[in-house]
């Protein structure tokens, strides 16, 4: 068995969700504390095996730390990882958007307390998201970067209303405070049609330009392009972060 499961109440959502917890081995016997990696779409049809199995062997061959892994599942995630659209075909395209402000609560305010309160933690703690997901992960970084201290983006639907975070990030890293907190950001290669393929790595550009202009102090950021498709970035992406963020006993 990789991980176990449980059922946990959200004061914050007003509902119960399920999260499944991955312990690194030997943790029963070695008295240690270790970081905790937050995984969205973190069940177990979803990310939750994948991610923890590559969690699991970069660790057993002494290539990273060993880490926690805390996966939440999904419920409806086009509301909770997104936050409001202005324009209306994104309104239409995803009509229950809107509910990220209230998960990024649950993830400070219910999930961190509820996983401190059960586990040896170093007081480290990590965000990763693929997808719409890695869209959540970029803005939490962006306009609220004390929520955790690591953000792993894998392939982020900057699309989402038009492009807005890429285009407001600098003014966001602008305002931003850091403190020894860490990025990683992987894009993906943007599939045809031309147009949209352009367009969507213009947004790319200027959110990578938004970090090398502004060189917020603080933060630790790396942008990588590993030659994948959306489809098939998430392993070669997630690996690359557990090795450059957890490679050594102090990473």
């Amino acid at each position: 068995m990789i991980g176990r499961s449980y059922e946990m109440t959200s004061t914050v959502l007003g509902d119960r969700r399920r999260i499944n917890v991955y312990l690194p081995d030997g943790y029963g016997e070695s008295g240690r504390t270790f970081p905790v990696l937050v995984l969205l779409d973190g069940g177990e049809r979803e990310d939750f095996h994948h991610i923890t199995g590559l969690a699991q062997i970069n660790a057993a061959y002494g290539q990273g730390q060993p880490l926690i892994v805390v996966g939440i599942e999904g419920v409806d995630r086009k509301h909770d990882l997104t936050s409001p659209a202005t324009n209306a075909a994104d309104q239409k395209r995803l009509p229950t958007a809107g509910g990220a402000a209230a998960y990024r609560r649950f993830l400070r305010e219910d999930l961190k307390p509820w996983v401190a309160a059960r586990y040896r933690t170093n007081g480290r703690w990590a965000l990763m998201g693929e997808s719409l997901a890695g869209l959540f992960v970029a803005e939490t970084l962006l306009r609220e970067p004390s929520s955790f201290d690591d953000y792993v983006i894998v392939s982020p639907s900057l699309w989402w209303n038009q492009g807005a975070l890429a285009a407001e990030a600098k003014a966001d890293l602008q305002r931003a405070r850091f403190a020894g907190a860490r990025a990683w950001i992987a894009f993906d290669d943007p599939p045809p049609p031309a147009d949209q393929a352009r367009k969507d790595r213009a947004e790319q550009d200027q959110l990578e330009a938004a970090f090398r202009d502004t060189r917020p102090a603080g933060l630790t950021w790396t942008v990588t392009r590993p030659g994948e498709t959306h489809g098939g970035i998430y392993h070669p992406a997630a690996l690359q972060a557990f090795r450059a963020l957890y490679g050594s006993p102090g990473g």
